[in-house]
């Protein structure tokens, strides 16, 4: 390692330490600015202006060969003639054409870290076809010389405990500072919730761009070693270190540090696969969801839904116990109004007690019902202690597990006080989460709503947001723990494995394949004559099923190649002659299956997570309905049941209309079943299905299947 040389302004020199690289980077003591600039608005001058602000501010070296000094600070003409080397972290404020250059020669002098603003495009032009681009180029030189990069096209990032600002935009000054660790994919985003007012304050804040070195992982993974972060916020485009990003969640949530998750975009090459209905059911965002659905974490559908949660973890307090929330209301329309979101969102009420209504009685005026959720606006004479006293009354039920002051938080031209002094009251008389529960964000009084943040009182922006927010803070630490790793048989996957590398697997090789993982199979036998179909049909007994069995059909259904109910050879025959001319003369001839609720089941391969279980509604609605859970393996009973539960044909599986409840134990089985086949068989498979999946009141059955192994 070279060994720095004396520091400018008469510092003591800082030697090589054991830190990491990101750690060099995200507590940077030494930082050089290429691009520096005097020029006003400019991203150099910016540059400048920000890592002054830090506290405490680290040694800082322009580079720039246009400028001698800039604002009375010398200006040097490159990397190579700064008096320190190496530097913690280096900023490239430079165009694209110059980033190579730049960069290398910070790898060559063992510089730690760099932020990449820009986007590195390739100049414009065909680009040679196999030739490395320039993010390529720039992540080998990194790579290569153990350096943490930035970028490329971020905003930066900034170390809000310990005062570091290494960004090119002009941002707030102070920077709120609180518990939430943010990495976000957007610079837009970064810089809209730097900016906000709501009460959300951050340990650090990334805005990690391309990651072409330096994953979000990595980001999070550093931030939950700190011990101020106490809320992870992540807004990604996409998984770039799968295994690094499953280990820092299930980090988290083993430290019970609640993880908010917003996700945009998909993965062309992840989604492409497929003629298996599982990829085109978990196309969406399947992934996502089975990464959420492992570790307890809280998706969140938009900005504002995201602010609304952060906050409410950030500055609320946890839930205790209880079934569900209260809401207090100065509006008969807007209680129902919220009653009707919350029933929408699966959000509860808690069912209070008979003692929590008598002293609710007892504080309100006449004709006002004590109940749940409470319309407590009558004379208004006495507002403050009327409603200070019945959000303390919901608060001390068992049942409530957080309480909110539904209102418009308008500005109140008389000067009343009412509302904020009352929810603060009550909040001091509990340890439960208070909260104010905003119905129209554009008429919140600003300065009453940073009071009561201030406070400690989470004011949540918007009914449909807020409630969605207290439904995360129910459901947090809820997750079903994983199931223990399975144990493999060896012997098992060796033999499928050999097989999938042979070739597709089809008919009774196939059907073999799932009775080797416990999943039940309608007896099937293959034929290429009639003469065989009617052995077969006399071997497994009328009524029977004919299915085309020729290579290519991959969904049989969809070209007519299913007859179902053969009661008798002669059915049989003119079935068979029929498929044969229009489609081929290879069949299956199936066991008919008593009629029952169509499952599907199947495993998608995803780019980044590997395998991911797919339970959906089945048969030729299967795509149509588009009804599915999607989950990592592998996954025991219990998550078997909490898939099934996902399902809005859940209720059918109950029995439903007088028809018999289904046989959830052999679901359940079948489920896991496909988990363990996954566990053992998932890198030999780029997609199955299991369509449908027939399950009745003694059993459930698969009578058709597709598997598509895994090439290369």
């Amino acid at each position: 390692m070279i060994q720095p040389r004396s520091a400018e302004r008469g510092e003591a020199a800082v030697t090589a330490d054991e830190r990491t690289a990101l750690s060099a980077m995200l507590e940077a003591r030494s930082v050089a600015l290429v691009g520096a600039s005097p020029r006003e608005g400019s991203l150099g001058q910016r540059m400048i202006t920000e890592m002054a602000r830090s506290s405490p501010a680290p040694r800082t070296y322009l580079v720039n060969p246009r400028h001698q000094q800039i604002a009375g600070q010398r200006c040097y003409p490159s990397l190579a003639d700064l008096p320190e080397e190496p530097v913690d972290l280096v900023l490239l404020a430079v165009p694209d054409t110059a980033l190579e250059g730049q960069l290398a020669l910070a790898a060559r002098r063992g510089d730690r870290s760099a932020v990449i603003f820009g986007s590195a495009f390739d100049p414009p032009g065909p680009h040679p076809a196999g030739q490395p681009t320039l993010r390529d180029r720039l992540a080998a030189t990194a790579s290569a010389a153990g350096m943490a990069v930035c970028g490329a096209g971020c905003m930066g990032f900034v170390n809000v405990t310990r005062g570091l600002r290494a960004v090119g935009y002009v941002e707030p000054d102070p920077l709120p500072r609180g518990p939430v660790a943010l990495v976000t994919h957007s610079g837009s985003v970064f810089s809209a919730l730097l900016r906000t007012r709501r009460g959300v304050g951050y340990t650090l804040a990334v805005s990690s761009g391309q990651e072409l070195v330096t994953t979000a992982a990595e980001y999070a993974e550093w931030a939950l070693v700190q011990p101020e972060t106490r809320v992870l916020a992540l807004v990604l485009e996409a998984v770039r270190d799968a295994g690094r990003l499953r280990a820092v969640l299930a980090s988290a949530a083993a430290r019970d540090i609640p993880v908010v998750l917003l996700t945009a975009g998909r993965s062309a090459r992840g989604r492409a696969m497929v003629s298996a209905h599982s990829g085109a059911l978990a196309a969406a965002d399947g992934g996502w969801e089975a990464l959420a659905g492992a570790h307890g974490v809280h998706r969140v559908a938009d900005l504002a839904e995201l602010a609304d949660t952060l906050e409410l973890f950030a500055i609320g307090r946890r839930t205790q116990g209880g079934t569900g929330i209260a809401t207090v209301h100065d509006s008969g329309l807007e209680r129902a109004h919220v009653a009707d979101v919350a029933d929408e969102l699966g959000l509860p009420y808690a069912a209070i007690s008979e003692a929590t209504t008598a002293r609710l009685a007892g504080l309100l005026d006449p004709g006002l019902e004590p109940a749940n959720p409470l319309d407590i606006w009558g004379t208004g004479a006495r507002a403050e202690e009327q409603l200070s006293g019945a959000l303390a009354a919901l608060a001390d039920d068992p049942a409530v597990a957080a309480v909110a002051l539904a209102v418009d938080l308008v500005h109140e031209f008389d000067g009343d006080r009412s509302y904020p002094l009352a929810v603060a009251d009550a909040a001091r008389r509990t340890s439960k989460p208070m909260v104010v529960l905003s119905n129209l964000p554009a008429a919140i009084d600003l300065d009453v709503a940073a009071q009561l943040r201030a406070g400690g009182v989470p004011v949540l922006e918007g009914t449909r947001t807020g409630l969605l927010a207290l439904g995360h803070l129910l459901s947090h630490g809820t997750v079903t723990s994983p199931p223990p790793a399975p144990a493999i048989d060896r012997a098992r996957r060796a033999r499928w494995t050999r097989a999938l590398a042979a070739g597709q697997p089809r008919g009774a090789a196939l059907a073999e394949l799932l009775r080797d993982y416990g999943i039940g199979v309608a007896r099937t036998r293959a034929a290429r004559s009639e003469q065989e179909a009617l052995a077969a049909a006399a071997e497994i007994g009328y009524p029977v099923v004919l299915k085309t069995d020729e290579p290519g059909i991959a969904h049989k259904s969809d070209v007519g190649g299913v007859v179902l109910g053969l009661a008798d050879a002669a059915a049989l025959t003119a079935a068979y002659q029929d498929l044969a001319e229009r489609l081929g003369r290879r069949v299956l001839v199936c066991e008919t299956i008593p009629a029952g609720l169509e499952l599907s089941l199947g495993l998608a391969r995803d780019h980044e997570l590997g395998p991911l279980l797919v339970v959906g509604a089945g048969g030729v609605l299967v795509e149509l309905l588009a009804d599915r859970a999607v989950a990592l393996p592998p996954a025991g009973p219990e998550q078997a049941r909490e898939m099934l539960g996902r399902l809005r044909v859940a209720a059918l599986l109950a029995g439903a209309r007088g028809q018999p409840a289904a046989d959830l134990a052999a679901v359940t089985a079948a489920i896991t079943g496909l988990s363990q086949l996954a566990t053992e068989l998932g890198d030999a498979l780029e997609a199955l299905d299991v369509n449908p999946l027939i399950c009745g009141p003694h059993g459930a059955v698969a009578v058709d299947a597709l598997a598509i192994p895994r090439l290369g």
